[in-house]
């Protein structure tokens, strides 16, 4: 009796005279042993019979592979991916796979070495169902493989800032593995591209954003999610080049990292490959553009955003490129302090993100927008949308994903052990190096001079600089906050001294009105001043 396929779908790829002759093959070679099998093969290709007889996925296979996928599309960063994980080779000797990614890629291999020996015949020829379920095992082991290479790409790149992309030499193996596990070669050149963004995502995510307290772990979920969707199958499909409509608003205390955030965002944008240039089409280093707008008085800061054309306005003598233009397709634009805005600029702003054009100062051509927009704020959500200063349109189109960033305080409080792990990464980025011993005592001098229990009001920023005064004078004295009757007090007894500049007046009023009514905006309407100069002027009084 011929053997037949289990599933007719096989059939359907081979012309039914070829697939007559290779089963007349097969049985020939079968009944009439090697001596005939090795003639013939001189002439035929008889190995993809071969191939398709050998490879079939058992109902374990199955299960094994549906696991797989769970894992391969989960968020890195989720609780539920390592209880998957686990859940998935109970007996196997998995590690920290927190430090050892590569583990599950070395329990995944044994499952699937013989397709990947067979080639792309094989892969072909399981049924549309099993081929669905093998396909997320091809990917991980393909991208597990070239992960050190991505790697040092990644790291070369940072190293050496903007400009050029590099050439990426490890391109066409990588096309060529995926190409051999039976991905068309215009899907395998997306893929590239795929995993150069998974990697850029996890570098910036997990190393700029340090610490094992919960607040963090679901700050780097939020932000993955951010970067991928929470369905990454979904993100794969049709999102992958849709993700400019999505913005993002950060919220947070001065000094909590927003900035890092908002960075490890805009540098993760999915960045096509250019096959015949063997390079990227961005680099990633280019990608993502800050700018506070909190420094800029009220009439600079729409040239600042949307750039000038000369002549323009008084002392526009040269065109000027605004930040909207510098961003790149690829890319994030960070707009810091966005609750300090004035309503005509926010106006702006949201046609800028309803219409993604926008028209320099001066100009008459629209230009197109095509990158994310990322927005943070020091003040509390519901402070900015209740004293009237933050039109409710604006923030809707701003709020399509709202993340907050905690503070040190709530950090510590959940884990003291946190403090350790982030002196040591100030001091090794500070001092350019991975000195345990000098991380330790810069440690132990703070433990020492700082009160237990110190609320860090200046967040990770304020823990920074305690670093650096360590590390320059071997000690960091933390200032006392006077209560406020003191400083009211010591403002009166200024005054009457005549000490006074006009702005250490002018700050320290700022400054009491801000500690009675709460925000910069009620600040301005009592002095009728401009927010950002009350911010200026409050952030000025407590400096002395």
């Amino acid at each position: 009796m011929l053997p037949l396929a289990d599933d007719y779908s096989v059939t359907q790829r081979i012309p039914r005279a070829n697939w007559i002759r290779r089963c007349l093959l097969a049985y020939f070679c079968a009944t009439l042993g090697d001596n005939l099998l090795s003639k013939v093969a001189k002439n035929v290709d008889i190995t993809y019979i071969l191939r398709m007889e050998t490879v079939r996925l058992s109902g374990a296979d199955r299960g094994f592979f549906a696991a797989l996928a769970e894992v391969a599309f989960r968020n890195p960063f989720s609780a539920e991916r390592a209880q998957l994980i686990k859940r998935l080779a109970p007996d196997a000797e998995l590690g920290d796979l927190t430090k050892d990614r590569e583990a599950l890629a070395r329990v995944v291999m044994p499952r699937i070495e013989t397709l990947l020996r067979a080639g792309a015949k094989a892969v072909e020829g399981l049924s549309t169902a099993d081929r669905a379920l093998i396909e997320p095992a091809l990917l991980y082991v393909c991208y597990h493989r070239h992960v050190p290479a991505i790697d040092a790409l990644i790291e070369r790149q940072a190293a050496t800032g903007g400009g050029a992309p590099s050439v990426v030499p490890f391109a066409n193996e990588l096309i060529g593995d995926l190409v051999q596990c039976a991905f068309a070669e215009e899907v395998a050149v997306r893929y590239l591209a795929l995993f150069y963004q998974l990697r850029r995502a996890f570098y910036f995510i997990h190393r700029s954003l340090v610490g094992d307290c919960e607040s963090m772990r679901r700050l780097r979920q939020a932000l993955w999610n951010n970067v991928f969707t929470h369905d990454m199958r979904g993100y794969n499909a049709t999102l992958w080049s849709r993700m400019e409509d999505f913005s993002t608003l950060l919220l947070g205390e001065t000094g909590t990292g927003k900035g890092a955030a908002a960075a490890a965002i805009g540098r993760s944008a999915f960045i096509p490959y250019v096959p015949n240039e063997r390079r990227f089409a961005a680099n990633f280093a280019d990608t993502f553009i800050s700018i506070n707008l909190s420094q800029f008085p009220e009439q600079l800061i729409e040239s600042e955003l949307f750039g000038h054309r000369k002549g323009s306005f008084t002392g526009a003598i040269e065109n000027h490129e605004g930040v909207f233009g510098r961003c790149s397709p690829h890319g994030a634009l960070f707009l810091d302090e966005i609750g300090e805005v004035s309503v005509p600029v926010q106006i702006k702003l949201l046609q800028v993100l309803q219409e993604r054009s926008f028209t320099p100062l001066g100009g008459h051509d629209k230009r197109r927008f095509s990158g994310r927009v990322i927005a943070a704020t020091n003040r509390r959500l519901s402070e900015l949308r209740s004293d009237g200063g933050f039109r409710d349109d604006f923030y809707y189109r701003l709020c399509t994903d709202v993340i907050e960033v905690p503070t040190l305080r709530e950090r510590l409080a959940e884990s003291p052990a946190e403090l350790n792990e982030l002196v040591g990464q100030l001091v090794t980025r500070i001092a350019d190096n991975d000195d345990a011993a000098l991380a330790a005592n810069v440690l132990d001098s703070l433990q020492q001079s700082v009160p237990r229990g110190y609320s860090w009001p200046g967040n990770v920023r304020e823990l920074e600089q305690a670093v650096r005064r360590v590390l320059l004078a071997g000690r960091y004295q933390v200032e006392p906050v006077p209560a406020i009757g003191d400083e009211e007090t010591a403002l009166a007894e200024a005054m009457r001294a005549g000490t006074l500049t006009a702005d250490e007046l002018l700050g320290g009023y700022c400054a009491l009105l801000h500690r009675r009514l709460g925000t910069y905006a009620e600040v301005a309407k009592r002095t009728e001043l401009d927010a950002r100069t009350v911010r200026k002027y409050v952030e000025s009084a407590k400096l002395k």
